[in-house]
């Protein structure tokens, strides 16, 4: 894991994705948990807003995807991203695979902020809020796709009989 992460670290230090900076800090004392600090794209509706990405690393990185959450005071209004910071984006669950880099996680969100067309929530955001686990990664996610609006829901599940209820019944 510590020479993967080690060129990780240096290639986002070195030549970071546009709008995208490595929060010096935050890897003084540890090379296992990042904060990146993002600016919305030109041109998009988050332009000129500022946001914060928390990287978290396992021993088994990179063979398990980091946890990734937005963290601080503004955490994007998005249908793919949670008032609490996490993101609904199958490459940090079920589609994540070792030739993925935090440079590729870091692209994939600029892209998913970029094409927004509405700032809001997710459907599910404050029952999903108020009843997940800290960690993300421990979230089940649907992601369906809207054929007629080329857009993607997504929702969660948890092992809760209610939630999984919740869900179905608001499909």
């Amino acid at each position: 894991m510590s020479k993967r992460l080690q060129k990780e670290l240096l290639a986002l230090q070195n030549d970071p994705p546009p709008g995208m900076t490595l929060n010096e800090k935050s890897v003084q004392n540890t090379i296992t948990q990042w904060i990146v600090d993002m600016e919305g794209a030109p041109g998009t509706l988050y332009e000129g807003e500022k946001f914060q990405l928390l990287f978290k690393f396992s021993s088994r990185y990179p063979f398990d995807s980091p946890q990734v959450m937005f963290t601080g005071e503004n955490i994007p209004i998005h249908p793919h991203v949670y008032s609490n910071g996490h993101i609904c984006l199958s490459i940090l669950t079920e589609d994540w695979s070792p030739a993925l880099s935090v440079q590729s996680v870091c692209l994939s969100i600029i892209s998913m902020l970029s094409s927004c067309k509405e700032k809001r929530r997710p459907p599910d955001n404050s029952f999903y809020v108020r009843t997940c686990n800290k960690n993300p990664k421990k979230t089940k996610w649907w992601y369906h796709e809207t054929l007629f609006t080329l857009s993607t829901t997504c929702r969660c599940t948890v092992s809760s009989p209610l939630c999984v209820f919740f869900l179905v019944s608001n499909r």
